[in-house]
C-alpha cells in the first residue's frame, strides 16, 4: 500500500451545471456541488444525470486519496497533478475536508490508479 492510499470508485461520474437558483432534480444525489457565477456545478453519477435529462459531460472515474489530508498541506496536489500530467491524464481535483478526490477519464482510470500507487511521498 502506498502513502497516498488511492481508492478507485466503481461508478462513472459526470459534470453538469444548473442555472443560478434552479432546483436540483430529486433523483440526483451529487457527490459534490460548487456555486459559480454562471451556475451551480453538479458532480454526480453519470446515469443519474442522464436519467434526469440534464446535459452533462460523462466519462469520469473517482479516485479518493485515503490519506487524511490537511487543507493547509502543500505539495500533495502538485505531486499528483504532475505525475498524471506526465502521463497525459487529465485530473479534476476536489479538496474536501478530510480527503482529496480526483476525477480522471473513465477509460484511463486503472492507469491513473497505478501511477498514484507508484508515486513517492514528496521530500
Amino acid at each position: 500500500m502506498t502513502w497516498l492510499r488511492p481508492i478507485l470508485g466503481d461508478l462513472e461520474y459526470g459534470f453538469a451545471t444548473l442555472a443560478p437558483g434552479a432546483p436540483l432534480p430529486a433523483a440526483i444525489e451529487p457527490i459534490a456541488t460548487f456555486a459559480e457565477s454562471e451556475g451551480r456545478t453538479i458532480i454526480a453519477p453519470a446515469a443519474q444525470l442522464a436519467d434526469a435529462g440534464l446535459p452533462h459531460k460523462p466519462g469520469w472515474a473517482l479516485i479518493t486519496i485515503a490519506l487524511a489530508t490537511d487543507l493547509d498541506a502543500t505539495g500533495i496536489t502538485a505531486a499528483i497533478a504532475t505525475a498524471l500530467a506526465e502521463a497525459g491524464i487529465a485530473a479534476n481535483v476536489v479538496a474536501a475536508y478530510h480527503h482529496d478526490h480526483l476525477f480522471v477519464p473513465w477509460e484511463r482510470r486503472r492507469e491513473a490508479l497505478a501511477i498514484l500507487e507508484r508515486l513517492e511521498a514528496p521530500r
